[in-house]
């Protein structure tokens, strides 16, 4: 089970391994929080009349798409997109958004779908929320509420037979080592690198990479992943940032998608190359 703030989310962040574990026959379910509905129109072909008017509905309909792309089920948990809060001061969060709505209570529909689906393995983003949008943030904290409260025969019995999900993970898609392996390849071909100017700027902490513990390969399913992202297409520019580097240079310097091992339930031994390794047929 992936547990993602917004519907573009499940394409931008492992989305390879996704479609892999697809592949090879596991069972694999998204879980949305928000509607995305104050999501930016970062495509300039999408910005054109009648988009922002009814994006909670384009978004919805992109979302299949790219579910159906992936091979996925989903679920939304059904609350309101927090936006990205911008100014200095940054003003105050709309009324009523994911990111006010008090922990226990944005867990609530989350517990009742991990006490029904029943995932082994289970994924959200760190405590920074992968990078600071509010419902990133949140998303973390209903995520690992839900985690430990689902396993606990007395917490809600009304939400659903407990259950114990063997293995927590978050997601580490930008770390430093990747990005500069890549920059480093695209320089060595005579291309113009994406992340020269994120690089120069990126703060490095040696810890915070040493945090990744699981890669799981994945190369073979990146053109599955490119498919899934184009499916937003009020949020991927296809001419942008995400397609900048040739698929076949990312496949052959970085063939994988990076996670941290939070919590573990079985034994498994570090480094992983499998987000399964340990649990039980």
């Amino acid at each position: 089970m992936h547990v993602h703030a917004h519907p573009d989310d499940e394409s931008s962040k492992g989305a390879a391994s996704t479609a892999r574990y697809v592949a090879e026959g596991v069972d694999v379910h998204v879980v949305t929080c928000t509607g995305g509905e104050r999501g930016s129109i970062l495509n300039p072909k999408m910005d054109r009349p009648g988009i922002l008017e009814n994006i909670h509905e384009i978004r919805r309909q992109e979302m299949e798409r790219a579910r159906d792309i992936l091979g996925v089920t989903q679920d939304w948990l059904g609350f309101v997109d927090s936006g990205w809060p911008e100014g200095d001061p940054k003003p105050p969060l709309p009324e009523g958004c994911f990111a006010l709505v008090p922990v226990e209570e944005a867990a609530a529909p989350l517990i009742r779908l991990v006490r029904s689906f029943k995932p082994q393995v289970m994924t959200t983003y760190d405590e920074n929320g992968g990078y600071p949008h509010p419902d990133h943030i949140m998303c973390h904290l209903v995520s690992v509420f839900a985690f430990e409260k689902a396993a606990e025969p007395d917490y809600a019995p009304e939400l659903g037979e407990p259950w114990q999900v063997s293995k927590l993970y978050y997601h580490h898609g930008w770390n430093y080592p990747k990005m500069l392996a890549l920059h480093e390849a695209m320089e060595e071909h005579g291309l113009e690198s994406p992340y020269a100017e994120r690089l120069k700027e990126w703060k490095r902490d040696p810890e915070w990479d040493k945090r990744v513990t699981t890669r799981v390969p994945c190369g073979d399913y990146f053109g599955v992943r490119d498919q899934a992202l184009l499916a937003h297409a009020t949020q991927i520019d296809p001419d942008g940032f995400w397609f900048a580097i040739p698929r076949e240079l990312q496949q052959k310097v970085w063939p994988t998608e990076d996670y941290e091992l939070v919590t573990s339930h079985v034994e498994t031994e570090l480094p992983e190359d499998d987000l399964f390794a340990g649990v039980s047929p």
